[in-house]
């Protein structure tokens, strides 16, 4: 568990040792995935024209996605359109509305079973990518002290927290609060503040968003993934919510049922989910494998 006091490079550490046991676990001893040695892609689609995939990611996977994506065009030749970083819901909106995507990742399994229960992705493709915590940040050096996740009702200014219809960081909030009654539904969505704190309450767009309002001082505290302390400067954690105070934080991943390049985006998923290099870039920016 983190607390204020866990440094950056202690959190890198745990992360890359929990990344190489589940790497490990899951492969076995089988060595085909290490650095120079991954199976390439192939750079061309069947009509012989370059593969450029299309991405949408959930915005915490911002920093390191993009680390990734360069690793595999250095191995491989395929390129990447401008990768689309937002709430997961906004993202699985989009592909509603026809948007051209090779491959969705989104942070929580209920925004891809709509994404899945909408066909806009192959369900056979699906797979749990990453896990991730939900943490309670203060800018750096403030002095807001927070033990438990009601302390957030005695906080001196605002609590950012993402919108939860678009934000599955947001919903993961309300249902930490909901735990300690600060919320009216279990769900996360839906439901009111206590009175204690709905005039504090700040929502963001994005969870990104809430991490940088934390940072420049417009909101006290922040409900934030673990990875956002590595993404954003200016904010650290001040408490860690228990894992049984929200429902579990899961990326899964899912090649989109309208993709041109449905083989090589497969093959992307993979690549994310076994390459040696790609598992230590995930594990830089705290992400762990489901």
């Amino acid at each position: 568990m983190l607390n204020a006091s866990v440094s950056r490079r202690t959190l890198v550490a745990s992360a890359s040792s929990a990344l190489a046991v589940a790497a490990l676990a899951g492969c076995g001893a089988d060595t085909s995935s290490t650095t120079g040695s991954a199976s390439p892609a192939s750079s061309s689609a069947s009509d012989g024209s370059a593969v450029e995939l299309q991405i949408f990611a959930a915005n915490s996977l911002e920093k390191a996605m993009p680390e990734v994506e360069a690793l595999y065009t250095e191995r491989t030749g395929v390129t990447f359109a401008d990768t689309q970083y937002k709430g997961s819901g906004d993202l699985v909106e989009q592909m509603r509305g026809g948007a051209p995507v090779d491959i969705l990742i989104t942070a929580s399994s209920g925004t891809m079973d709509d994404a899945e229960e909408a066909d806009l992705v192959d369900a056979a493709t699906r797979q749990d990518m990453f896990t991730n915590g939900l943490v309670i940040v203060r800018a750096a050096g403030a002095d807001v002290q927070i033990s438990a996740i009601g302390d957030v009702a005695n906080v001196e200014g605002s609590i950012a927290i993402g919108e939860p219809g678009a934000v599955p960081a947001g919903k993961y909030a309300n249902q930490a609060l909901a735990s300690v009654g600060l919320y009216s539904e279990a769900e996360g969505e839906g439901g009111q503040y206590d009175p204690s704190i709905a005039d504090k309450v700040s929502v963001a767009d994005k969870v990104g968003t809430a991490a940088q309002y934390v940072a420049a001082g417009d909101c006290a505290v922040g409900f934030v993934y673990t990875s956002d302390v590595y993404r954003y400067e200016g904010i650290e954690v001040a408490f860690t919510c228990p894992d049984d105070s929200h429902k579990p934080i899961v990326y899964p991943g899912a090649v989109s049922a309208s993709s041109e390049a449905p083989d090589e985006a497969a093959e992307f998923l993979d690549f994310c989910m076994t390459d040696e290099d790609a598992l230590a870039i995930w594990a830089e920016y705290g992400f762990e494998l489901a």
